[in-house]
């Protein structure tokens, strides 16, 4: 039988989605099956874009930005989110398994996970940063930075649950309020910059409740990754594609004019 064990929500946001060619951008989500994701930057107060390269996602980070991960649960049923930002579950800080704690999120509820989880009350922020700079490095686990992870899970039920509701042009469901979910207890160097990572950034006050969660599977019924590094990075590795301009055409008599006086250039 599978471990009942006690859990926490959050607001959080990641995802996986298959299906676009090479370096092709994404609608700035993942849509899974159970789990709809998306990051988003506080900062610019806008989501990443998503690119799909060689079977995974890439997401282009901007150093010194904060950021979220926005999850919606799709489903109509609970679900357990247990989430991993660099190798390292964002609330235990411990080296992520997928057996650890996770946000339980309700039947259409959306939640932001915007940080380390510090308590009930507050979390440190994500802020993309330089890899030595990163939680996970300055904690000894360097290995894994560069990657987001969800693993979701159904709950047991003792009674049939209900169908999963319908949403009309593969549109969301609609918010739930932006209630608190509740949580569980209990690479090598390359491109045109040092790799992006996650830090552990100030604190901001993020209020969670514990509930108790039974899965109904050991095993995730639906894994969701993102990968992610700086823009410059991405471009040098050819994920992002670049947008070359045409050079102008050179002019044999560049002072040539019509002769009479022209307009200023108004600021």
């Amino acid at each position: 039988m599978p471990p009942i064990s006690p859990l926490m929500t959050r607001r959080m946001a990641l995802g996986a989605i298959s299906g676009a060619a090479l370096m092709t951008v994404l609608p700035a989500h993942a849509m899974g099956q159970l789990t709809h994701v998306r990051v988003i930057d506080r900062d610019r107060r806008r989501a990443l874009p998503l690119y799909h390269h060689r079977g995974e996602l890439w997401l282009p980070g901007e150093p010194g930005h904060r950021y979220a991960l926005e999850l919606v649960n799709l489903s109509g049923e609970r679900l357990l989110n247990v989430v991993s930002v660099d190798g390292v579950n964002v609330i235990t800080g411990e080296s992520a398994a997928v057996h650890q704690s996770g946000y339980v999120l309700a039947p259409g509820q959306r939640y932001d996970v915007s940080g380390w989880r510090k308590s009930h009350r507050e979390v440190a922020v994500f802020r993309f940063t330089s890899l030595p700079n990163s939680y996970a490095a300055r904690t000894g686990r360097p290995e894994d930075v560069g990657v987001i992870g969800v693993a979701v899970f159904r709950e047991k039920l003792r009674q049939p649950a209900p169908p999963p509701p319908w949403y009309p042009h593969g549109d969301l469901p609609p918010a739930h309020g932006r209630s608190a979910p509740e949580v569980q207890g209990k690479s090598a160097p390359w491109g045109a910059a040092p790799p992006l990572g996650t830090g552990h950034g100030e604190r901001e006050r993020d209020r969670v409740g514990s509930t108790s969660f039974e899965r109904a599977s050991r095993r995730p019924d639906e894994m969701l990754l993102i990968r992610y590094d700086s823009h410059a990075n991405l471009v040098a590795r050819g994920i992002v594609p670049t947008r070359h301009r045409r050079p102008p055409r050179p002019h044999p008599f560049p002072g040539s004019h019509p002769g009479f006086a022209p307009d200023p250039f108004w600021p």
